[in-house]
């Protein structure tokens, strides 16, 4: 669904799209009001979204989808540059991706932009709460309203060089933290006491919960590694702004960071994050490879690695977010010994991330956003005793 008020966006989008033979435009709209009459009809896997609107504008419609009705959101907007706070505003209230467009020649940026619009969309479809293996599945009766989404029709050999062209394998075959990091084996488990790393997985309404939990820290606190699903231009600057609100120190993590206490590590985007140990001494190195879980970063790579590094020293946390992404690594977390929570139902923009994670056995406690941080300072306090 193609929600903007410039009647020549929603013309261009649907013509560009029309070529895709994986992707269908079910329907476009001049705003969320008039668009929610028509998705009530067929509700969309996924929604490109302008930010300014008559009626109602992106953010607020966004907001209301995220807390009624969780659908992958990619917001297209000449209001949504790099580094502006808009943007900043819109990946913190939901959306998957941000597309900026410019103010002139909107025409010539679409028509050069639509692989970029296509990967976008692929990507936002993947990370939707039903999507399984690359199609979409039913997703069995939430508390909340969630769609079921319908099944993708085949990608066709005329699609294949622009998902390869973005990046994107075959068949649109989904890996698993296999890819990146062999499984937790024999030898992981229980380790010899070190200082405590905290790993945190997020998505979905993600930058806003951190802020809340990261910003009631202080240098006292053990050191913490997250991934927060977030395309690749916006991690430094999110880093940078949780830096200013912690009184920890936050940064995006560069390959072979060492994890220190008082120390906050994000993962860039684009890259997988991955903690290895030597002696004592915790870093981080940071890889390339294809998308796990249908992320890179991914949840399950970052908990995997610190399964295997980490063990029994290690504190892992899933918060809200579409998908399963980290859910089979929390698991692995907890079978080497691992202490491990999960963000309950109540506080979750979206309850999808830590719901797999309990279904899977992996979690040792639910709690509400706001006793994560007291849990991370319970950590913090073990290691000065």
């Amino acid at each position: 669904m193609v929600i903007d008020d410039s009647s020549v966006v929603r013309q261009l989008m649907q013509q560009l799209l029309a070529q895709t033979a994986d992707i269908r435009v079910i329907g476009t709209a001049p705003d969320p009001v008039f668009a929610l009459r028509k998705m009530h009809q067929e509700w969309p896997d996924v929604i490109l979204l302008d930010i300014e609107m008559p009626r109602m504008d992106g953010i607020t419609f966004l907001r209301q989808i995220m807390a009624t009705r969780p659908t992958p959101v990619i917001m297209c907007s000449a209001r949504a540059g790099d580094s502006s706070q808009v943007a900043a505003e819109a990946l913190a209230a939901g959306a998957v991706s941000v597309i900026a467009r410019p103010q002139l020649g909107v025409r010539e940026f679409l028509q050069e932009a639509v692989v970029e619009l296509a990967s976008a969309i692929r990507t936002a479809m993947q990370a939707g709460p039903g999507s399984r293996n690359g199609v979409a599945t039913p997703v069995p009766a939430p508390t909340r309203s969630v769609p079921q989404l319908s099944r993708l029709r085949p990608v066709k050999a005329a699609s294949r060089e622009i998902l390869h062209d973005a990046g994107w394998t075959s068949g649109l075959q989904r890996y698993t933290a296999d890819a990146v990091l062999n499984p937790p084996g024999p030898e992981d488990g229980y380790r010899p006491p070190t200082a405590r790393i905290v790993a945190i997985g997020a998505s979905t309404g993600g930058p806003q919960a951190l802020e809340r939990v990261l910003g009631r820290l202080d240098r006292r606190c053990p050191g913490i590694v997250v991934v927060q699903h977030m395309p690749q231009r916006f991690t430094r600057s999110f880093a940078e702004r949780l830096h200013r609100l912690s009184g920890a120190e936050v940064k995006e993590a560069e390959h072979l960071d060492v994890i220190l206490p008082g120390r906050v590590l994000i993962a860039p985007g684009g890259k997988h994050l991955v903690v290895r140990r030597d002696g004592l001494q915790y870093y981080v190195e940071t890889l390339e490879g294809p998308l796990v879980s249908r992320h890179k970063p991914s949840v399950d790579v970052l908990f995997r690695s610190l399964a295997k590094a980490a063990g029994s020293n290690a504190v892992g946390i899933i918060m809200t977010g579409m998908g399963d992404d980290g859910a089979r690594g929390m698991r692995e977390m907890a079978d080497c010994g691992a202490a491990t929570y999960a963000q309950d139902e109540a506080s979750s923009v979206v309850f999808g991330m830590p719901k797999e994670a309990i279904h899977m056995g992996g979690v040792g406690d639910v709690l509400p956003l706001d006793n994560i941080s007291a849990v991370i300072e319970k950590y913090a306090s073990r290691e000065s005793q």
